[in-house]
């Protein structure tokens, strides 16, 4: 006696449960899923495919066997305007079909696997914010499925929705932390250090008395003022009052406020509601919202228009935003840190910075010295800078000779410890690995010969990877432009990949970069993943 007449339906629902939510990998779930009920079905395989409306493309996320066997996946499809209007219609309030139902009328094959030779039921898988994608079962050759199967195939359609609403989740906690790496990286990459909590150079110097006053106000929560040049190391000052808080564990968001357009100031800090302006395609938080509970650090506070800044005051008296088109206040606990390069007391005097935000904002204000007033810490500075670039450039780490430092404590500094770091990168890749050129990067040792005019373009930026000895003419004129290189070589990937961006044979993966930044990277280079799919 077959299994399938004494086996309660109920029970197998339960069993698709319970292998649905035991397995964090949808491909797992599916290939269990296709052994329990290969003992009640005709089953040869199933398969679930994603639907991204977006992109109106119909993609292959898991297939399996009744063996639990996975099967290869299928790339991609972009689905036909005409097919699409049908797909889309169907997934929203559509029933379970075959290939032999006449409601199919043939668009069903555009989207589906087929067999030869097989019965293909196909059902719309829907979650709470919409279709989500297809639950597909494909019978064993030569076998039907009936009006049983039929029954069956929709009691499977919630917990399969279930199982891709789960694996989505999944997948976008996996590309949160992969940006929030990236961007971790990055910082330390801008801030030239190895670790966050990494202590600051100079602290026992040059910053002594600048530390000692960001400790002292670290572990309350009034507002601090960091005035100071450009390039004076206001970003980092500002990351160690925030690591020495009780908010170390919240979130630091730096925003450049001289950056953003006055027309998006408000969006940009306080949020927007989806549909309050054109463009406005989804609610969007401000950087208030995703800095709660955390520090929020406004450099170039200074560079706020006015209308801004009655917002910005506001805010930090009553703890309250409202974002762009919204009616209701959200409170936020955000600690402020502002920084700016600018005399704020002449612009209060000739107001074009109001007078009640700058004693809001200037409680606890920090004065960082210039370069000029530090020469002290330019030695640590110097062999920090100096190591950095030698793990970026992939070159030997050398330090600085006595020589080098006289030449470096003589300069004035202008461009303080910012202009420092650019200094010692060119110093060392003029170095090569066996010594800082100091002088030549400083623009006081021998003159490199002119560049004729026509190639003058080619020596304005200088890759990392850029070999340390000045190649000859014809070798320079075969080099091709960074952005041309790049683009060539992702859309390599992408026709390694068939268009394919993410997943584990996604062309992010093949890079190994976040699918975000190469959709990015993709958007700025002009390269339309669609090209590249069959």
């Amino acid at each position: 006696m077959s299994r399938s007449s004494t086996f309660p339906a109920a029970d197998l629902v339960s069993d698709v449960w319970r292998e649905a939510c035991r397995h964090i990998e949808i491909e797992e779930s599916a290939a269990a899923i296709a052994a329990t009920l290969s003992d009640h079905l005709p089953l040869g395989s199933l398969a679930v495919l994603r639907v991204m409306p977006e992109e109106k493309t119909v993609e292959p996320l898991a297939e399996g066997t009744p063996a639990g066997r996975a099967l290869p996946k299928a790339r991609a499809a972009t689905v036909a305007p005409a097919v699409w209007r049908r797909l889309s219609a169907w997934l929203r309030a559509g029933e379970p079909i075959s290939f032999g139902d006449a409601a199919a009328e043939g668009w069903l094959a555009e989207v589906v696997p087929q067999a030869n030779g097989a019965d293909v039921l196909a059902g719309p898988l829907r979650s709470k914010s919409g279709p989500s994608g297809i639950l597909v079962l494909i019978s064993t050759p030569g076998k039907q499925f009936g009006a049983s199967e039929q029954r069956t195939m929709q009691q499977l359609l919630e917990p399969f929705a279930v199982a891709l609403e789960n694996d989505a989740r999944l997948h976008e906690l996996r590309s949160l932390r992969e940006a929030a790496e990236a961007d971790r990286e990055t910082l330390l990459t801008r801030l030239g250090r190895q670790d966050v909590n990494e202590e600051v150079v100079g602290a026992r110097t040059g910053l002594r008395h600048v530390m000692e006053r960001a400790q002292l106000v670290a572990q309350s929560d009034v507002p601090v003022l960091i005035l100071g040049e450009t390039g004076t190391g206001k970003e980092v000052v500002s990351r160690a009052i925030h690591t020495r808080s009780a908010r170390a564990d919240g979130p630091f968001i730096r925003v450049n406020c001289g950056a953003i357009p006055p027309e998006l100031v408000d969006s940009q800090l306080f949020g927007h509601e989806k549909g309050s302006f054109t463009g406005a395609s989804a609610q969007h938080q401000g950087w208030f919202e995703r800095a709660d509970r955390g520090t929020l650090f406004l450099d170039e506070i200074g560079e706020l228009p006015l209308p801004a800044q009655v917002r910005l005051l506001r805010v930090l008296q009553d703890h309250q935003i409202e974002r762009v088109g919204g009616r209701s206040p959200i409170h936020v606990d955000v600690r402020i840190v502002a920084a700016t390069h600018r005399d704020l007391a002449a612009m209060v005097k000739e107001r074009t910075f109001r007078e009640d935000l700058w004693y809001r904002i200037n409680v606890f204000p920090i004065l960082l010295p210039t370069l000029r007033e530090r020469l002290e810490d330019i030695p640590a500075l110097v062999q920090h800078f100096a190591e950095r670039a030698a793990v970026r450039f992939g070159l030997p780490p050398v330090g600085p000779s006595a020589a080098d430092l006289r030449l470096l404590a003589e300069y004035h500094w202008p461009g303080n410890i910012r202009e420092l770091g650019a200094v010692i990168d060119r110093a060392v890749i003029l170095g090569g690995g066996r010594t800082l050129d100091v002088a030549m990067a400083l623009g006081l040792g021998r003159q490199p010969p002119p560049v004729p005019a026509a190639d003058a373009t080619m020596f304005e930026v200088i890759p990392e990877t850029m070999p340390l000895e000045r190649p000859a003419a014809r070798a320079v004129a075969d080099i091709m432009p960074l952005a041309a290189a790049m683009r060539q070589h992702i859309e390599r990937a992408l026709a390694a990949t068939r268009g394919r961006i993410e997943g584990r044979r996604g062309a992010a993966a093949l890079l190994q970069i976040n699918p975000h930044t190469l959709r990015a990277r993709m958007r700025k280079l002009g390269i339309d993943a669609g090209r590249f799919r069959d």
